[in-house]
């Protein structure tokens, strides 16, 4: 079975901070696969809203999240403070990505954790229908990313 490859692009001008909690441990001593996708989460919510942005306000739609793919690369443990970069790309008429790249610092250097992308839809939810990508949100986020 093929794996997951996920082609970062070159740059991210947004990083969130994020602690790892004990309550993020499993029973294997590290964090889990599950956390992950809670601090992509957690990291996407913060990087819309360093645009004023939440996900069901974007310029009068809202995102469904559509898929996610993530590569493991390293493990996170309690006390650990992880760094999500985050960019969107990849616009189409009704979609685009987020990409999400987390790293912590070990032994003075980055250590890559995992790599992400998560597929959003925007999405009319009270006439429950896929919409067109905001074109003013579009250019905000494209603009942010050089």
């Amino acid at each position: 079975m093929p794996r997951i490859k996920i082609d970062l692009p070159d740059s991210f001008h947004f990083t969130a901070f994020i602690p790892i909690r004990i309550t993020d441990i499993n029973y294997g001593g590290h964090v889990g696969n599950d956390t992950i996708l809670s601090l992509i989460h957690e990291a996407r919510m913060q990087f819309l809203g360093s645009h004023g942005y939440k996900e069901l306000e974007f310029e009068g739609a809202g995102m469904i999240m559509a898929d996610a793919g993530i590569e493991f690369k390293n493990e996170l443990f309690y006390g650990d403070m992880v760094e999500v970069s985050v960019t969107a790309a990849g616009f189409s008429k009704v979609s685009f990505d987020i990409y999400y790249k987390i790293e912590k610092e070990a032994d003075g250097k980055k250590l890559v954790v995992a790599i992400a992308k998560t597929g959003m839809v925007c999405y009319d939810y009270a006439n429950k229908k896929i919409v067109p990508v905001p074109e003013k949100a579009k250019l905000k986020l494209i603009t942010d990313n050089g």
